[in-house]
Protein backbone atom coordinates (compact mmCIF):
# COMPACT_ATOMS: atom_id res chain seq x y z
CA UNK A 1 0.00 0.00 0.00
CA UNK A 2 1.20 3.32 -1.08
CA UNK A 3 2.31 5.73 1.62
CA UNK A 4 -0.53 7.78 3.08
CA UNK A 5 2.10 11.07 2.71
CA UNK A 6 1.77 11.11 -1.11
CA UNK A 7 -1.98 11.05 -1.04
CA UNK A 8 -4.06 13.97 -2.24
CA UNK A 9 -5.30 15.93 0.86
CA UNK A 10 -8.42 16.44 -1.56
CA UNK A 11 -10.59 14.58 -3.07
CA UNK A 12 -10.23 16.47 -6.33
CA UNK A 13 -6.77 15.07 -6.93
CA UNK A 14 -8.23 11.18 -6.17
CA UNK A 15 -8.63 9.83 -9.94
CA UNK A 16 -5.04 11.25 -11.18
CA UNK A 17 -2.93 9.90 -8.28
CA UNK A 18 -4.76 6.44 -8.30
CA UNK A 19 -4.20 6.54 -11.91
CA UNK A 20 -0.34 7.43 -11.78
CA UNK A 21 0.16 5.06 -8.95
CA UNK A 22 -2.05 1.83 -10.06
CA UNK A 23 -2.03 2.81 -13.77
CA UNK A 24 -2.66 -0.73 -15.37
CA UNK A 25 -4.23 -2.53 -12.74
CA UNK A 26 -7.66 -3.09 -12.92
CA UNK A 27 -10.59 -0.03 -11.24
CA UNK A 28 -14.07 -1.16 -12.24
CA UNK A 29 -15.47 -4.08 -13.19
CA UNK A 30 -18.96 -3.98 -14.39
CA UNK A 31 -21.53 -5.72 -16.87
CA UNK A 32 -21.72 -5.06 -20.48
CA UNK A 33 -23.91 -6.64 -22.75
CA UNK A 34 -23.84 -10.06 -20.77
CA UNK A 35 -20.35 -9.59 -20.21
CA UNK A 36 -18.13 -8.51 -17.48
CA UNK A 37 -15.49 -5.72 -18.59
CA UNK A 38 -12.89 -4.03 -16.62
CA UNK A 39 -11.22 -0.20 -17.13
CA UNK A 40 -8.20 -0.09 -15.34
CA UNK A 41 -7.08 2.29 -12.55
CA UNK A 42 -5.03 5.09 -15.65
CA UNK A 43 -8.66 4.68 -17.89
CA UNK A 44 -10.46 5.57 -15.06
CA UNK A 45 -8.55 8.74 -14.21
CA UNK A 46 -8.35 9.70 -17.70
CA UNK A 47 -12.69 9.36 -18.00
CA UNK A 48 -12.79 11.67 -14.90
CA UNK A 49 -10.48 14.38 -16.20
CA UNK A 50 -13.21 13.89 -19.78
CA UNK A 51 -16.12 14.45 -18.02
CA UNK A 52 -14.86 17.50 -15.62
CA UNK A 53 -13.62 19.27 -18.73
CA UNK A 54 -17.38 18.76 -20.30
CA UNK A 55 -18.88 19.63 -16.86
CA UNK A 56 -16.58 22.54 -17.08
CA UNK A 57 -18.15 23.40 -20.67
CA UNK A 58 -21.44 23.12 -19.32
CA UNK A 59 -21.01 25.96 -16.89
CA UNK A 60 -20.03 23.84 -13.68
CA UNK A 61 -17.27 25.77 -11.04
CA UNK A 62 -16.32 25.44 -8.25
CA UNK A 63 -18.30 25.75 -5.53
CA UNK A 64 -21.28 24.65 -7.51
CA UNK A 65 -23.92 22.13 -6.60
CA UNK A 66 -24.07 19.14 -8.83
CA UNK A 67 -27.32 16.36 -8.46
CA UNK A 68 -26.49 12.92 -8.88
CA UNK A 69 -29.45 10.39 -9.67
CA UNK A 70 -28.50 7.45 -10.65
CA UNK A 71 -28.48 3.67 -9.67
CA UNK A 72 -24.97 2.01 -8.58
CA UNK A 73 -23.10 2.24 -11.71
CA UNK A 74 -19.64 3.41 -13.01
CA UNK A 75 -20.79 6.59 -14.38
CA UNK A 76 -21.68 7.37 -10.64
CA UNK A 77 -18.55 7.03 -9.45
CA UNK A 78 -17.08 8.71 -12.72
CA UNK A 79 -18.98 11.69 -11.84
CA UNK A 80 -18.43 11.97 -8.39
CA UNK A 81 -14.72 12.07 -8.68
CA UNK A 82 -15.01 14.67 -11.77
CA UNK A 83 -17.17 17.07 -9.64
CA UNK A 84 -14.75 16.70 -7.36
CA UNK A 85 -11.92 17.58 -9.58
CA UNK A 86 -13.30 20.86 -10.49
CA UNK A 87 -14.12 22.28 -6.77
CA UNK A 88 -17.57 21.43 -6.96
CA UNK A 89 -20.35 19.55 -4.86
CA UNK A 90 -22.08 16.63 -5.55
CA UNK A 91 -25.62 15.63 -4.38
CA UNK A 92 -26.48 12.42 -4.31
CA UNK A 93 -29.93 11.36 -5.14
CA UNK A 94 -31.57 8.33 -4.34
CA UNK A 95 -32.81 6.54 -7.31
CA UNK A 96 -35.95 5.50 -5.29
CA UNK A 97 -36.38 8.94 -4.21
CA UNK A 98 -40.17 10.39 -5.54
CA UNK A 99 -40.79 13.60 -7.93
CA UNK A 100 -41.32 15.62 -4.57
CA UNK A 101 -38.13 14.31 -2.64
CA UNK A 102 -36.46 14.65 -5.33
CA UNK A 103 -37.34 18.55 -5.79
CA UNK A 104 -36.81 19.05 -2.06
CA UNK A 105 -32.73 17.44 -2.25
CA UNK A 106 -31.92 19.55 -5.45
CA UNK A 107 -33.79 22.84 -4.45
CA UNK A 108 -32.45 22.95 -0.72
CA UNK A 109 -29.05 21.98 -1.89
CA UNK A 110 -29.08 24.91 -4.65
CA UNK A 111 -28.09 22.32 -7.52
CA UNK A 112 -27.36 23.94 -10.76
CA UNK A 113 -27.15 20.78 -12.51
CA UNK A 114 -28.51 17.37 -12.96
CA UNK A 115 -27.03 14.22 -13.87
CA UNK A 116 -29.33 11.32 -14.42
CA UNK A 117 -29.31 8.15 -15.07
CA UNK A 118 -32.36 7.39 -17.66
CA UNK A 119 -35.90 8.52 -18.77
CA UNK A 120 -37.78 7.48 -15.76
CA UNK A 121 -35.49 9.73 -13.80
CA UNK A 122 -35.69 12.88 -16.39
CA UNK A 123 -39.70 12.74 -15.89
CA UNK A 124 -39.56 13.02 -12.12
CA UNK A 125 -37.20 16.46 -12.95
CA UNK A 126 -39.73 17.70 -15.84
CA UNK A 127 -42.34 17.31 -12.95
CA UNK A 128 -40.88 19.26 -10.36
CA UNK A 129 -38.91 21.19 -12.88
CA UNK A 130 -40.54 24.52 -12.54
CA UNK A 131 -40.13 24.67 -8.78
CA UNK A 132 -36.07 24.69 -9.46
CA UNK A 133 -35.15 27.88 -10.61
CA UNK A 134 -31.77 27.27 -10.03
CA UNK A 135 -31.47 24.30 -11.88
CA UNK A 136 -29.82 25.49 -15.40
CA UNK A 137 -28.58 22.16 -16.68
CA UNK A 138 -30.11 18.60 -17.11
CA UNK A 139 -27.78 15.78 -18.11
CA UNK A 140 -28.80 12.19 -18.79
CA UNK A 141 -26.23 9.27 -18.95
CA UNK A 142 -28.42 6.86 -20.95
CA UNK A 143 -29.15 7.42 -24.14
CA UNK A 144 -32.44 9.33 -24.33
CA UNK A 145 -33.78 11.73 -26.65
CA UNK A 146 -35.66 14.64 -25.16
CA UNK A 147 -35.42 18.42 -25.64
CA UNK A 148 -33.19 20.26 -23.65
CA UNK A 149 -31.63 17.64 -22.31
CA UNK A 150 -27.33 16.60 -22.89
CA UNK A 151 -26.37 12.71 -22.63
CA UNK A 152 -23.47 12.67 -20.95
CA UNK A 153 -21.66 11.25 -24.41
CA UNK A 154 -22.77 14.61 -25.47
CA UNK A 155 -21.18 16.74 -22.80
CA UNK A 156 -17.93 14.70 -23.01
CA UNK A 157 -18.09 15.21 -27.32
CA UNK A 158 -18.06 18.80 -26.74
CA UNK A 159 -15.37 19.15 -23.84
CA UNK A 160 -12.09 21.15 -24.16
CA UNK A 161 -9.75 21.89 -21.44
CA UNK A 162 -9.75 22.62 -17.86
CA UNK A 163 -7.24 23.64 -15.72
CA UNK A 164 -5.76 22.17 -12.34
CA UNK A 165 -8.53 23.44 -9.52
CA UNK A 166 -6.73 24.04 -6.25
CA UNK A 167 -9.31 23.41 -3.72
CA UNK A 168 -9.37 23.88 -0.06
CA UNK A 169 -9.68 20.84 2.14
CA UNK A 170 -12.26 22.23 4.55
CA UNK A 171 -14.36 22.98 1.52
CA UNK A 172 -17.44 21.43 1.03
CA UNK A 173 -17.26 18.13 -1.09
CA UNK A 174 -20.57 17.01 -1.07
CA UNK A 175 -24.12 17.25 0.63
CA UNK A 176 -25.79 14.39 1.56
CA UNK A 177 -29.53 13.93 2.84
CA UNK A 178 -30.10 11.92 6.03
CA UNK A 179 -32.84 9.75 4.95
CA UNK A 180 -35.41 11.16 7.41
CA UNK A 181 -36.74 9.41 9.52
CA UNK A 182 -38.00 12.00 11.85
CA UNK A 183 -38.96 15.03 9.26
CA UNK A 184 -37.85 16.04 6.01
CA UNK A 185 -34.27 15.07 5.10
CA UNK A 186 -31.48 17.68 6.29
CA UNK A 187 -28.04 18.01 4.19
CA UNK A 188 -25.12 16.96 5.78
CA UNK A 189 -22.26 19.19 4.32
CA UNK A 190 -18.91 17.11 4.04
CA UNK A 191 -15.67 18.59 3.81
CA UNK A 192 -12.41 17.21 1.85
CA UNK A 193 -11.08 17.31 5.57
CA UNK A 194 -13.92 14.78 6.96
CA UNK A 195 -13.32 12.37 3.85
CA UNK A 196 -9.41 12.58 4.19
CA UNK A 197 -9.91 11.82 8.16
CA UNK A 198 -11.98 8.93 7.36
CA UNK A 199 -9.97 7.36 4.88
CA UNK A 200 -6.75 7.19 6.75
CA UNK A 201 -8.68 6.22 9.42
CA UNK A 202 -10.42 3.20 7.56
CA UNK A 203 -6.98 2.25 5.74
CA UNK A 204 -5.49 1.70 9.00
CA UNK A 205 -7.79 -1.51 10.27
CA UNK A 206 -8.68 -2.78 6.64
CA UNK A 207 -6.72 -5.68 4.60
CA UNK A 208 -8.04 -4.56 1.25
CA UNK A 209 -4.93 -4.14 -0.93
CA UNK A 210 -4.12 -4.28 -4.64
CA UNK A 211 -5.31 -7.72 -5.82
CA UNK A 212 -8.18 -7.64 -4.12
CA UNK A 213 -11.70 -7.53 -5.14
CA UNK A 214 -14.91 -5.73 -3.41
CA UNK A 215 -18.70 -6.47 -5.11
CA UNK A 216 -21.00 -3.45 -4.04
CA UNK A 217 -24.13 -3.75 -4.60
CA UNK A 218 -25.27 -1.00 -1.78
CA UNK A 219 -26.90 2.33 -3.04
CA UNK A 220 -23.83 5.11 -4.30
CA UNK A 221 -26.16 7.67 -2.72
CA UNK A 222 -25.71 6.34 0.77
CA UNK A 223 -22.50 7.36 2.23
CA UNK A 224 -21.07 3.75 3.25
CA UNK A 225 -21.20 2.54 -0.07
CA UNK A 226 -19.08 5.88 -1.04
CA UNK A 227 -16.64 5.10 1.51
CA UNK A 228 -16.17 1.84 -0.08
CA UNK A 229 -15.87 3.30 -3.35
CA UNK A 230 -13.01 5.80 -2.14
CA UNK A 231 -11.33 3.27 0.26
CA UNK A 232 -11.07 0.78 -2.54
CA UNK A 233 -9.09 3.52 -4.90
CA UNK A 234 -7.12 4.18 -2.83
CA UNK A 235 -6.06 0.88 -1.89
CA UNK A 236 -5.62 -0.11 -5.53
CA UNK A 237 -8.05 -3.38 -5.55
CA UNK A 238 -11.09 -3.37 -8.00
CA UNK A 239 -14.55 -2.68 -7.63
CA UNK A 240 -17.01 -4.83 -9.06
CA UNK A 241 -20.63 -3.03 -9.36
CA UNK A 242 -23.73 -5.38 -8.91
CA UNK A 243 -25.13 -6.06 -12.65
CA UNK A 244 -28.46 -4.10 -11.32
CA UNK A 245 -30.97 -6.59 -10.74
CA UNK A 246 -30.97 -7.31 -6.25
CA UNK A 247 -31.89 -11.03 -6.91
CA UNK A 248 -28.85 -11.56 -8.97
CA UNK A 249 -26.26 -10.95 -6.19
CA UNK A 250 -25.87 -14.78 -5.23
CA UNK A 251 -25.13 -15.74 -8.27
CA UNK A 252 -22.59 -12.62 -9.40
CA UNK A 253 -20.81 -13.19 -6.10
CA UNK A 254 -20.15 -16.69 -7.61
CA UNK A 255 -18.94 -15.95 -10.49
CA UNK A 256 -16.81 -12.46 -9.46
CA UNK A 257 -15.25 -14.10 -6.04
CA UNK A 258 -14.59 -11.35 -4.27
CA UNK A 259 -12.05 -10.85 -1.55
CA UNK A 260 -14.16 -8.22 0.51
CA UNK A 261 -18.32 -7.77 0.54
CA UNK A 262 -19.92 -4.62 2.22
CA UNK A 263 -23.63 -5.44 2.93
CA UNK A 264 -25.95 -4.78 5.42
CA UNK A 265 -27.23 -7.40 7.78
CA UNK A 266 -30.17 -8.29 5.53
CA UNK A 267 -28.50 -10.37 3.01
CA UNK A 268 -26.43 -12.43 6.01
CA UNK A 269 -29.63 -12.92 7.94
CA UNK A 270 -31.06 -14.29 5.22
CA UNK A 271 -28.96 -16.29 3.96
CA UNK A 272 -28.49 -17.79 7.83
CA UNK A 273 -32.25 -18.23 7.72
CA UNK A 274 -31.81 -20.35 4.27
CA UNK A 275 -29.00 -22.19 6.21
CA UNK A 276 -31.08 -23.05 9.00
CA UNK A 277 -34.08 -23.73 7.18
CA UNK A 278 -32.23 -26.31 5.18
CA UNK A 279 -30.29 -28.05 8.53
CA UNK A 280 -33.94 -28.77 10.12
CA UNK A 281 -35.21 -29.67 6.94
CA UNK A 282 -32.45 -31.77 4.95
CA UNK A 283 -30.28 -33.19 8.23
CA UNK A 284 -27.22 -31.00 6.92
CA UNK A 285 -24.66 -30.36 9.66
CA UNK A 286 -23.81 -27.03 10.50
CA UNK A 287 -20.00 -27.95 8.94
CA UNK A 288 -21.75 -28.77 5.47
CA UNK A 289 -23.91 -25.22 5.54
CA UNK A 290 -21.14 -23.73 6.26
CA UNK A 291 -19.41 -24.64 3.52
CA UNK A 292 -22.23 -24.34 1.17
CA UNK A 293 -22.48 -20.73 2.56
CA UNK A 294 -19.06 -19.90 1.97
CA UNK A 295 -18.87 -21.22 -2.03
CA UNK A 296 -22.43 -19.32 -2.79
CA UNK A 297 -20.51 -15.88 -1.58
CA UNK A 298 -17.58 -16.76 -3.86
CA UNK A 299 -15.70 -19.01 -2.01
CA UNK A 300 -13.04 -15.95 -1.09
CA UNK A 301 -14.35 -13.56 0.74
CA UNK A 302 -11.79 -12.58 3.95
CA UNK A 303 -13.47 -9.59 5.00
CA UNK A 304 -16.96 -8.39 5.21
CA UNK A 305 -18.23 -5.49 6.55
CA UNK A 306 -21.67 -4.63 7.80
CA UNK A 307 -23.49 -1.63 9.50
CA UNK A 308 -26.50 0.43 9.47
CA UNK A 309 -28.83 -2.09 11.73
CA UNK A 310 -27.61 -4.61 14.76
CA UNK A 311 -26.76 -7.73 13.48
CA UNK A 312 -27.33 -11.33 15.76
CA UNK A 313 -24.12 -12.20 17.17
CA UNK A 314 -25.11 -15.81 16.15
CA UNK A 315 -25.08 -15.02 13.07
CA UNK A 316 -21.38 -13.92 13.07
CA UNK A 317 -20.53 -16.96 14.83
CA UNK A 318 -21.76 -18.78 11.99
CA UNK A 319 -19.94 -17.11 9.54
CA UNK A 320 -16.79 -16.51 11.16
CA UNK A 321 -17.17 -20.87 11.09
CA UNK A 322 -17.46 -20.56 7.32
CA UNK A 323 -14.23 -18.91 7.00
CA UNK A 324 -15.96 -15.63 6.73
CA UNK A 325 -15.50 -13.23 9.20
CA UNK A 326 -18.38 -10.47 9.21
CA UNK A 327 -16.96 -7.38 11.22
CA UNK A 328 -19.91 -5.25 12.45
CA UNK A 329 -19.15 -1.69 12.21
CA UNK A 330 -21.14 1.80 13.53
CA UNK A 331 -21.00 5.31 11.80
CA UNK A 332 -23.84 8.05 10.56
CA UNK A 333 -23.56 10.68 7.79
CA UNK A 334 -22.39 13.19 9.94
CA UNK A 335 -19.25 11.33 11.15
CA UNK A 336 -18.53 10.65 7.29
CA UNK A 337 -19.71 7.21 7.45
CA UNK A 338 -18.15 5.34 10.19
CA UNK A 339 -17.16 5.95 13.79
CA UNK A 340 -15.76 2.37 14.92
CA UNK A 341 -16.04 -0.76 14.19
CA UNK A 342 -14.66 -4.24 14.55
CA UNK A 343 -11.47 -5.77 12.24
CA UNK A 344 -8.90 -8.37 12.01
CA UNK A 345 -8.17 -9.33 15.44
CA UNK A 346 -10.13 -6.98 17.56
CA UNK A 347 -13.67 -8.62 17.45
CA UNK A 348 -16.65 -8.58 20.16
CA UNK A 349 -19.51 -10.06 19.00
CA UNK A 350 -22.52 -7.66 19.80
CA UNK A 351 -20.25 -4.34 19.92
CA UNK A 352 -19.66 -2.35 16.56
CA UNK A 353 -15.68 -2.56 17.70
CA UNK A 354 -14.03 0.23 18.88
CA UNK A 355 -13.27 3.81 17.70
CA UNK A 356 -11.38 4.22 14.56
CA UNK A 357 -8.05 6.12 15.05
CA UNK A 358 -8.22 9.98 15.32
CA UNK A 359 -11.98 9.92 16.74
CA UNK A 360 -13.29 10.03 20.10
CA UNK A 361 -15.89 8.14 21.72
CA UNK A 362 -17.44 8.69 25.35
CA UNK A 363 -20.89 8.38 26.84
CA UNK A 364 -22.91 11.38 28.50
CA UNK A 365 -24.49 11.17 31.24
CA UNK A 366 -28.09 10.45 29.63
CA UNK A 367 -25.91 7.40 27.62
CA UNK A 368 -26.06 9.32 24.43
CA UNK A 369 -22.89 8.63 21.98
CA UNK A 370 -20.66 11.21 21.63
CA UNK A 371 -18.09 11.50 19.04
CA UNK A 372 -15.40 14.03 18.09
CA UNK A 373 -12.57 14.12 15.60
CA UNK A 374 -11.89 15.63 12.06
CA UNK A 375 -14.64 13.08 10.33
CA UNK A 376 -17.21 15.07 12.40
CA UNK A 377 -19.40 17.47 9.76
CA UNK A 378 -19.14 21.25 10.03
CA UNK A 379 -22.65 21.32 9.82
CA UNK A 380 -26.18 21.23 8.04
CA UNK A 381 -26.81 23.12 4.67
CA UNK A 382 -29.04 26.01 5.78
CA UNK A 383 -30.08 24.34 8.78
CA UNK A 384 -28.65 26.25 11.66
CA UNK A 385 -30.93 25.14 14.56
CA UNK A 386 -30.13 21.55 13.47
CA UNK A 387 -26.66 22.31 13.62
CA UNK A 388 -26.76 23.63 16.95
CA UNK A 389 -28.71 20.62 18.34
CA UNK A 390 -26.23 18.21 16.68
CA UNK A 391 -22.85 19.70 17.46
CA UNK A 392 -22.11 21.14 21.52
CA UNK A 393 -18.85 22.02 22.47
CA UNK A 394 -17.05 20.23 19.56
CA UNK A 395 -18.96 17.23 19.90
CA UNK A 396 -21.17 15.05 17.57
CA UNK A 397 -24.23 13.83 19.16
CA UNK A 398 -25.31 10.74 17.61
CA UNK A 399 -28.98 10.36 19.04
CA UNK A 400 -27.62 7.00 19.83
CA UNK A 401 -27.63 5.54 23.20
CA UNK A 402 -24.58 3.01 23.89
CA UNK A 403 -22.06 1.93 26.69
CA UNK A 404 -17.82 1.57 26.21
CA UNK A 405 -16.71 -1.86 27.69
CA UNK A 406 -13.59 -1.80 29.93
CA UNK A 407 -11.57 -3.01 26.92
CA UNK A 408 -12.94 -0.03 24.70
CA UNK A 409 -15.30 -1.66 22.76
CA UNK A 410 -18.73 0.34 21.71
CA UNK A 411 -22.15 -1.12 22.44
CA UNK A 412 -25.43 0.72 20.92
CA UNK A 413 -28.04 -0.16 22.80
CA UNK A 414 -30.80 1.90 21.56
CA UNK A 415 -32.08 4.88 19.91
CA UNK A 416 -32.94 7.78 22.05
CA UNK A 417 -36.10 9.37 19.94
CA UNK A 418 -36.93 5.48 19.54
CA UNK A 419 -37.16 5.23 23.66
CA UNK A 420 -40.85 4.00 24.38
CA UNK A 421 -42.13 5.29 27.93
CA UNK A 422 -45.42 2.71 28.87
CA UNK A 423 -47.90 3.92 30.80
CA UNK A 424 -46.61 2.98 33.91
CA UNK A 425 -43.11 4.89 33.21
CA UNK A 426 -41.23 1.88 31.95
CA UNK A 427 -38.44 3.21 29.53
CA UNK A 428 -38.00 0.66 26.89
CA UNK A 429 -35.68 0.42 24.06
CA UNK A 430 -37.61 -1.40 20.66
CA UNK A 431 -34.49 -2.19 18.80
CA UNK A 432 -33.24 -5.39 20.88
CA UNK A 433 -36.53 -7.11 20.83
CA UNK A 434 -37.25 -5.96 17.15
CA UNK A 435 -33.99 -6.96 15.54
CA UNK A 436 -34.88 -10.53 17.89
CA UNK A 437 -37.29 -11.08 16.00
CA UNK A 438 -35.85 -10.31 12.95
CA UNK A 439 -33.40 -13.18 13.00
CA UNK A 440 -36.00 -15.46 12.24
CA UNK A 441 -36.75 -16.24 8.10
CA UNK A 442 -40.38 -15.62 8.68
CA UNK A 443 -40.05 -12.45 9.57
CA UNK A 444 -39.57 -9.19 7.52
CA UNK A 445 -40.03 -6.68 9.83
CA UNK A 446 -41.04 -5.93 13.46
CA UNK A 447 -42.35 -2.81 15.10
CA UNK A 448 -42.75 -2.48 18.87
CA UNK A 449 -45.58 -0.09 19.79
CA UNK A 450 -46.21 0.85 23.43
CA UNK A 451 -45.76 4.43 23.51
CA UNK A 452 -47.66 5.95 26.90
CA UNK A 453 -49.84 2.43 26.50
CA UNK A 454 -50.15 0.08 29.28
CA UNK A 455 -47.57 -2.71 27.84
CA UNK A 456 -45.79 -3.08 24.56
CA UNK A 457 -47.44 -4.66 21.42
CA UNK A 458 -45.82 -5.53 17.86
CA UNK A 459 -46.63 -5.20 14.28
CA UNK A 460 -45.59 -7.90 12.02
CA UNK A 461 -44.59 -8.37 8.42
CA UNK A 462 -43.37 -11.56 6.65
CA UNK A 463 -41.07 -12.65 4.95
CA UNK A 464 -42.71 -12.97 1.45
CA UNK A 465 -40.43 -15.98 -0.04
CA UNK A 466 -40.87 -17.79 2.97
CA UNK A 467 -44.40 -17.50 3.43
CA UNK A 468 -44.78 -18.35 -0.59
CA UNK A 469 -43.05 -21.30 -0.27
CA UNK A 470 -44.73 -22.32 3.05
CA UNK A 471 -48.60 -21.86 1.08
CA UNK A 472 -47.37 -23.76 -1.60
CA UNK A 473 -46.29 -26.31 0.41
CA UNK A 474 -49.21 -26.57 2.23
CA UNK A 475 -51.94 -26.06 -0.52
CA UNK A 476 -53.14 -22.97 1.21
CA UNK A 477 -55.15 -20.17 -0.92
CA UNK A 478 -55.59 -16.67 0.36
CA UNK A 479 -53.40 -14.55 2.19
CA UNK A 480 -51.09 -16.56 4.73
CA UNK A 481 -50.35 -13.51 6.69
CA UNK A 482 -54.43 -14.48 8.04
CA UNK A 483 -53.52 -18.08 8.72
CA UNK A 484 -53.86 -19.94 12.19
CA UNK A 485 -50.85 -21.55 11.79
CA UNK A 486 -48.70 -18.64 10.52
CA UNK A 487 -50.33 -16.94 13.92
CA UNK A 488 -49.08 -20.08 15.60
CA UNK A 489 -45.79 -19.77 14.66
CA UNK A 490 -45.13 -16.41 14.95
CA UNK A 491 -46.64 -17.32 18.79
CA UNK A 492 -43.66 -19.37 19.24
CA UNK A 493 -41.21 -17.11 18.18
CA UNK A 494 -42.26 -14.19 20.28
CA UNK A 495 -42.36 -16.18 23.30
CA UNK A 496 -38.74 -17.53 22.37
CA UNK A 497 -37.85 -13.87 22.21
CA UNK A 498 -39.59 -12.59 24.72
CA UNK A 499 -37.83 -15.18 27.46
CA UNK A 500 -34.29 -12.80 27.10
CA UNK A 501 -36.60 -10.06 28.50
CA UNK A 502 -37.82 -8.87 32.17
CA UNK A 503 -41.21 -8.86 32.27
CA UNK A 504 -42.42 -5.43 31.46
CA UNK A 505 -40.03 -5.18 28.53
CA UNK A 506 -42.01 -8.47 26.78
CA UNK A 507 -44.42 -7.98 23.79
CA UNK A 508 -47.74 -9.02 24.93
CA UNK A 509 -49.79 -9.31 21.96
CA UNK A 510 -49.47 -8.43 17.98
CA UNK A 511 -51.02 -8.09 14.29
CA UNK A 512 -49.60 -9.60 11.55
CA UNK A 513 -49.91 -7.16 8.60
CA UNK A 514 -51.00 -8.04 5.00
CA UNK A 515 -47.52 -6.48 3.37
CA UNK A 516 -44.44 -5.44 4.04
CA UNK A 517 -43.72 -1.73 5.13
CA UNK A 518 -41.88 0.06 1.63
CA UNK A 519 -39.97 3.05 0.49
CA UNK A 520 -43.38 3.74 -1.68
CA UNK A 521 -45.81 4.14 0.98
CA UNK A 522 -43.25 5.81 2.99
CA UNK A 523 -42.81 3.81 5.77
CA UNK A 524 -38.84 2.83 5.09
CA UNK A 525 -36.13 4.91 4.45
CA UNK A 526 -34.30 4.80 1.07
CA UNK A 527 -31.47 3.07 3.75
CA UNK A 528 -34.79 0.49 4.72
CA UNK A 529 -35.13 2.00 8.51
CA UNK A 530 -38.61 2.25 9.55
CA UNK A 531 -40.14 5.31 10.10
CA UNK A 532 -42.16 4.93 13.22
CA UNK A 533 -44.14 7.52 13.32
CA UNK A 534 -46.09 6.99 9.66
CA UNK A 535 -46.03 3.36 10.43
CA UNK A 536 -48.16 4.03 13.79
CA UNK A 537 -49.96 6.64 11.84
CA UNK A 538 -50.83 4.01 8.98
CA UNK A 539 -51.85 1.01 11.01
CA UNK A 540 -53.58 3.61 14.20
CA UNK A 541 -56.67 1.25 13.96
CA UNK A 542 -54.78 -1.80 14.24
CA UNK A 543 -53.02 -0.41 17.16
CA UNK A 544 -56.14 0.54 18.87
CA UNK A 545 -57.48 -3.17 18.93
CA UNK A 546 -54.41 -5.04 20.27
CA UNK A 547 -55.30 -3.12 22.88
CA UNK A 548 -59.15 -3.44 23.42
CA UNK A 549 -58.45 -7.25 23.52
Amino acid sequence: MPDTDTRPATLGGLADWAGATYGPLPALRYRAAGQWVERTYAELAAEVRAVAAGLAAEGVVQGDRVALLAETRPEWTVCDLAIASLGAVSVPVYPTNSAEECAWVIGDSGATTVICEQAEHLDRIDAVRERLPLLRTVIVIDVVERPGVSTLDDVIARSGTVGEVEVDPDTANTIVYTSGTTGPPKGCVLTHRNWRASLDAIEQRTTLSEGDTIYLYLPLAHLFARMVQLTTFECGATLVYFGGDISAVVGELMEVQPTHLPSVPRLFEKAYGMVRDQIERSGTTTEQAQELVRSALGGRIREALTGAAPIAPEILEFFAGSGIPIYEAYGMTESTALISANSPGEVRYGSVGKPLPGITVRIADDGEVLVAGDNVFPGYHHNADATAQTLIDGWLHTGDLGRVDEDGYLFITGRKKDIIITAGGKNLTPANLENDLRQSRWVANAVMIGDRRPYPVALITLDPDETSRWATENAVDGDPAAHPEIRRIIEDLLAAANENYAPPERIRDFAILPADFSVATGELTPTLKIRRAVIQEHYQDVIDQLYLK
